[in-house]
């Protein structure tokens, strides 16, 4: 691999993040399409065995349900559940692609299990749990029956009574979380014989010979790029590990941490070797990763939240960021305007993805790329169980809670952790308002390159930069964030909401294109570790400034977006919270 085509990774300081656009861009965009496009036409063509008479006699119940009764009732729910649980990733099919790309397991003292079980270990660690699970089962029945006795109640006075109709809803409560005990302790009694040191192999040369096709096509030696891959791949495996130990899995320790901290280990003691760094491409796997994020993106689903959710996501979030951009260079006086933008980026739309997208568009170091997202990982790891424990505490209504944690917390899956800690609705409603949130990584990236071109650079250079310039800066990987987005929200849509759900939000992305995304993202993470230098990140941390913009920036972020989603989901639109 030459030196002017490592210029994002190995480099030195005066490299910038863009130099590689001009292939490096459209390459993920294809990358990124044919992985989509393979998952459309495996589940596509295997749908589940009964799914359309399952629908029709799951939404017979629910319309009859939803005509009888004011709240969701037991039997609505009950449906509701069954045809959730038709997914195109539970197929034989799914499966087989699930067990071919899977990362590994959750472990707890013997670090084997994440990735060989025998029968006898299997066996034994079923029995292991087996009473817990029992005893939820037991649990989510008897909360169950209660909630059916409630509701009887209410249906006898024919739904007439507030206070009773109130008494059920919260009955009906219980019994889904206990239901999601179960369903938790349920997942621990499932543990079958797998080995996956021949997967994760397979799936090293996959993924690898992917990239090394698309390294060829910039003119780079395919066989280095893969000889320096197979480490990378390794570390992303390392890093997956240790994330999935059970304690560092409770403290939310994730895989994006273990990465970059391993990588940077490796590279700051015993220097990474020459032979790994032609594989350091940070920018391509990202680039690509974030292409098949575009797909999870659904239109569909943010009009479901309706506005509430659009204006938490979509009025707060340009706000902070500009007023912690300004904070940065007025208050603290940072010096370098591409580290302040990239963290405020970070901080305020939604963490790594939109950091990269913001280093692309102001050509930020790589090193102030890393600070960034080094600081998004420990506030992110700090937030996601801070702030349950807060909305518990004070009685905060979790719907409420959950549009202020989608809105603040940085990284998807963290947002999602988060919920699941309060209830179904949480999950919901803060997953729905990231995913809002998530639209504006490309609106972003053009607002920052055409700010920088008219703006900065201008008033350093003393001339006018053209839109030739800024359609130059623009990162075109965020046209395939897009594009996806659009493409997946149509078939969506005229799939219905019931097969788009399990064609493709249960099947294509969960089942296919967010596996993939997941492991992208964790060789750029490993890839950003392996090409960092502690002596050049130093700089940016004198003072503690960067630390100082990120805390008041989330902290204002925080503040905004309670208030906003108070307004919005309690004072201005209450009727479609009451929907939720």
């Amino acid at each position: 691999m030459s030196e002017a085509s490592s210029n994002v990774v190995v480099d030195q300081a005066q490299s910038s993040w863009s130099d590689l656009w001009k292939k490096e861009d459209y390459l993920a965009i294809w990358l990124g399409f044919f992985l989509l496009v393979i998952g459309g036409l495996i589940y596509f063509n295997n749908t589940p065995e009964g799914m359309d008479e399952t629908f029709a006699e799951c939404n017979a119940i629910m319309a009859a349900e939803a005509e009888r009764a004011p709240f969701k009732t037991v039997a609505y729910l009950t449906a509701q559940d069954k045809k959730e649980g038709v997914q195109g990733k539970k197929t034989s099919i799914g499966k087989t692609i699930k067990s071919w790309t899977s990362k590994p397991g959750t472990w707890s003292s013997n670090p084997l299990d994440s990735f060989y079980m025998s029968a006898e270990r299997a066996k034994e660690m079923n029995a292991k749990y087996a009473p817990k699970y029992e005893a939820a089962k037991l649990a989510a029945k008897e909360a169950r029956t209660e909630a059916q006795i409630a509701e009887a109640a209410a249906a006898a006075v024919g739904f007439k009574s507030a206070e009773l109709n109130q008494v059920a809803q919260d009955k009906i409560e219980k019994w889904r979380a206990a239901k999601g005990s179960m369903k938790s302790a349920k997942k621990k009694v499932k543990h079958k014989a797998f080995n996956r040191f021949p997967t994760l192999i397979g799936l090293m040369v996959v993924i690898g010979l992917l990239f090394s096709v698309g390294m060829r096509c910039m003119g780079e030696s395919a066989g280095k790029f893969f000889k320096g891959f197979c480490f990378v791949f390794t570390l992303g495996v390392i890093a997956y590990f240790m994330s999935y130990q059970s304690t560092m899995k409770h403290y939310g320790i994730g895989y994006a941490a273990w990465a970059i901290f391993l990588g940077m280990l490796i590279s700051n003691t015993i220097g990474t070797p020459k032979w790994v760094k032609p594989a350091l491409q940070v920018e391509f796997y990202i680039k690509a990763g974030l292409v098949l994020l575009g797909a999870e993106v659904l239109f569909n689903k943010i009009i479901a939240i309706g506005v509430p959710g659009i204006f938490v996501a979509w009025i707060v979030t340009p706000v902070v960021l500009i007023s912690t951009y300004i904070f940065g260079q007025k208050v603290l006086k940072i010096p370098s305007k591409t580290l302040n933008m990239v963290v405020s980026a970070d901080m305020s739309v939604c963490g790594t993805s939109a950091a990269i997208a913001t280093a692309a568009a102001c050509r930020a170091k790589k090193e102030e790329l890393t600070l960034s997202i080094g600081l998004s990982l420990v506030f992110t790891s700090i937030m996601m169980i801070v702030m349950p424990a807060i909305i518990k505490a004070t009685g905060m209504p979790y719907i409420l809670g959950g549009a202020w944690m989608g809105g603040t917390i940085d990284a998807t899956g963290a947002v999602a952790a988060a919920g699941a800690f309060l209830s179904e609705k949480a999950l919901y409603v803060a997953a729905t308002i990231k995913m809002i949130q998530n639209v504006l990584i490309g609106v972003t990236a053009f607002g920052v390159a055409v700010y920088w071109c008219t703006k900065v650079e201008c008033e350093a250079g003393g001339k006018s930069i053209g839109w030739i310039e800024i359609w130059h800066r623009f990162p075109k990987f965020v046209l395939g964030f897009l594009s996806a987005s659009i493409v997946f929200s149509i078939m969506y849509t005229s799939l219905g909401t019931d097969a788009g759900f399990s064609l493709i939000d249960q099947g294509v992305i969960r089942g296919f294109s967010k596996i993939f995304r997941g492991w992208f993202f964790c060789l750029s993470f490993a890839a950003i570790g392996l090409a960092t230098n502690f002596r050049e990140l130093k700089g940016y941390f004198r003072g503690g400034k960067p630390l100082i913009l990120y805390f008041c920036g989330q902290s204002l972020n925080l503040i905004l977006t309670l208030t906003m989603a108070y307004i919005m989901f309690y004072l201005v639109f209450p009727e479609i919270t009451a929907k939720i």
